[in-house]
């Protein structure tokens, strides 16, 4: 009861016109890029299937996913290794953010035109946008317009991640979707850097070998 609560009471956000949720997927890999969603939910979008996308299976996600994109508007766009290397990886996010609310644009506009629009993105800072913008901390546990922005998010780089496992089926990114774990750190060292390294991460040393 205290979750469903907490979702009604993230509706006061919409005001009298329609919220665009707004959250990244990809901030702590070592490699890859970084995917950012933007949503707007129709009213009777069942809040069941949503939470923050790192709290359900990839089963459920992909199921919610395919909900989200089946009833909502959303846009989904992302900003390369090079890009993160280059502005950072909290510019690259916020960066692939104002892309996914582009995207959104140029796919529904008719959702986006002559609307009272407002926004909330997850965490502390908002990305640049043309509407009224609200960061809000944990807003992917709290709002779901944010939530399903999340799971976009996450499926999609997830998707990506594997694909570049086809690429450079050396690294199992299919298995750590980049994420600095035992395993990639150990192929790291055995491999050197790959092509969609995050040159800008430092990465630990393994079995005696710097990076």
């Amino acid at each position: 009861m205290a979750v469903k609560n907490k979702l009604i009471e993230s509706h006061a956000f919409k005001g009298h016109g329609l919220l665009v949720g707004l959250d990244e997927a990809g901030r702590g890999p070592l490699a890859g890029p970084v995917y950012a969603a933007a949503v707007i939910l129709p009213s009777d979008f069942p809040p069941q299937v949503l939470n923050d996308s790192k709290k359900l299976t990839e089963k459920k996600r992909d199921k919610a996913a395919f909900l989200i994109q089946e009833q909502a508007a959303y846009g989904i766009a992302s900003a390369e290794a090079s890009e993160i290397d280059k502005i950072n990886i909290l510019q690259a996010s916020l960066l692939a953010m104002t892309r996914a609310w582009e995207a959104l644009v140029a796919a529904f506009p008719g959702s986006v035109q002559n609307s009272n629009l407002s926004a909330v993105a997850d965490g502390l800072y908002c990305p640049t946008l043309p509407i009224p913008c609200k960061a809000l901390v944990k807003a992917d546990s709290l709002v779901p317009e944010v939530m399903a922005a999340s799971i976009l998010a996450k499926t999609a780089r997830d998707k990506m991640m594997k694909r570049f496992s086809w690429f450079y089926p050396e690294y199992g990114y299919e298995k750590h979707k980049g994420y600095p774990t035992k395993a990639h750190l150990e192929l790291i060292a055995q491999y050197g850097t790959s092509p969609i390294q995050r040159l800008s991460f430092k990465v630990k040393p393994i079995q005696g070998k710097l990076f």
